[in-house]
């Protein structure tokens, strides 16, 4: 039964989804859902805020484990966005070019951490946790996706999250207790 207008599909996503309302479209690279466009949008949002990050970390970092971590970041999210650029333009997928307002409020956060160390602090807690939250996604968008292109981009994005969570975690700042709250 479907109220208020929501397509059946919509109500298959999963949580956090965003449905765009352009349904499966078929592509020469296989059938394109709302779930795949809403992944490439979300590797496209990731890098607008971890690669000024990976920045900030360079900067502002003390530690040698918070520079390297920057550095991962500053790679590996120029090599995503770049993939997501081309995913997008190939499947007509138009992508955010802004962080949106939770990315920014992190952003925020770190730029105005009054020391190194704070900003150290909030670099490897931040990122590490959104990190954690996105890596499911991945797994999910490589296991299901049906579109080459989009599992190519989800494969890559893996193994970079991945590394990310690793050199995140190697800076010795990740709050284990509070990833899980």
């Amino acid at each position: 039964m479907q109220l208020f207008g929501e397509s059946s599909a919509a109500s298959s996503l999963p949580p956090g989804v965003i449905d765009d309302g352009g349904g499966t479209v078929s592509t020469q690279y296989g059938p394109l859902t709302a779930l795949d466009r809403d992944f490439v949008r979300k590797v496209k949002l990731a890098g607008l805020w971890e690669l000024p990050s990976g920045r900030e970390a360079q900067e502002r970092g003390t530690k040698d484990s918070v520079k390297t971590a920057g550095e991962h970041l500053i790679e590996g999210h120029t090599e995503l966005d770049r993939r997501a650029n081309e995913v997008g333009r190939a499947l007509g997928i138009d992508l955010p070019n802004q962080p949106n307002e939770q990315q920014q409020g992190w952003l925020n956060q770190m730029n105005s951490a009054p020391s190194s160390a704070e900003f150290e602090r909030l670099f490897a807690n931040l990122l590490r946790a959104a990190h954690g939250k996105v890596f499911s996604l991945v797994a999910k968008i490589r296991a299901e996706s049906e579109n080459s292109m989009v599992r190519s981009l989800a494969t890559r994005a893996n193994t970079i999250v991945l590394d990310h969570i690793t050199v995140l975690e190697d800076t010795g700042l990740v709050d284990y207790d509070a990833l899980n709250d």
